[in-house]
């Protein structure tokens, strides 16, 4: 038998957590992280450039929250400085982002491209589409307790994320 996760201060008490729901919660993450990552592969057979979803990822952000640097970026990815610096520059080495000077000389700000859009654009679109059949299944009441599920997992990630459109 296992015990139940007791509630964090502020939160709803009357909400007992078992490991078992645990676990099965934690499944389906990582089950829908592994349809998400082959979504996104899919739009991306045949990407010429040898860019991959490590590559998307960093342009989805920066058209989300354009002018990042490299350790913003690493921060918000999970990646090394070197890692985030790395695909930051294989994006403009492939002319799909351009650095501006920043407020300080040191720090360089990250910008997409036309080209850039066009291809964070490309793999976007399918995994919307893939989103959007899921809060589909969930049903419109859903979509709000949803949303604030997945941002609670991603903590301090999703903090200060820009407005929605």
């Amino acid at each position: 038998m296992t015990l139940p996760r007791e509630a964090p201060q502020g939160t709803d008490a009357r909400l007992v957590l078992h490991d078992a729901a645990l676990d099965a919660a934690l499944e389906l993450f990582v089950l829908s992280e592994a349809a998400l990552a082959s979504t996104a592969e899919a739009a991306l057979d045949g990407e010429t450039r040898k860019l991959g979803r490590g590559h998307w990822r960093i342009a989805f952000l920066l058209k989300r929250r354009p002018g990042l640097g490299v350790q913003a970026l690493a921060n918000l990815t999970g990646l090394s400085k070197q890692g985030a610096s790395r695909t930051l520059a294989d994006l403009e080495a492939a002319g799909l982002v351009t650095k501006e000077a920043g407020e300080d000389a040191r720090r360089r700000n990250a910008v997409l491209t036309e080209a850039g859009l066009a291809f964070e654009q490309k793999v976007s679109e399918r995994l919307r589409a893939h989103l959007a059949r899921g809060f589909r299944a969930g049903g419109l009441d859903a979509v709000p307790a949803a949303r604030g599920i997945i941002a609670a997992v991603a903590g301090p990630r999703a903090q200060q994320r820009p407005p929605e459109r």
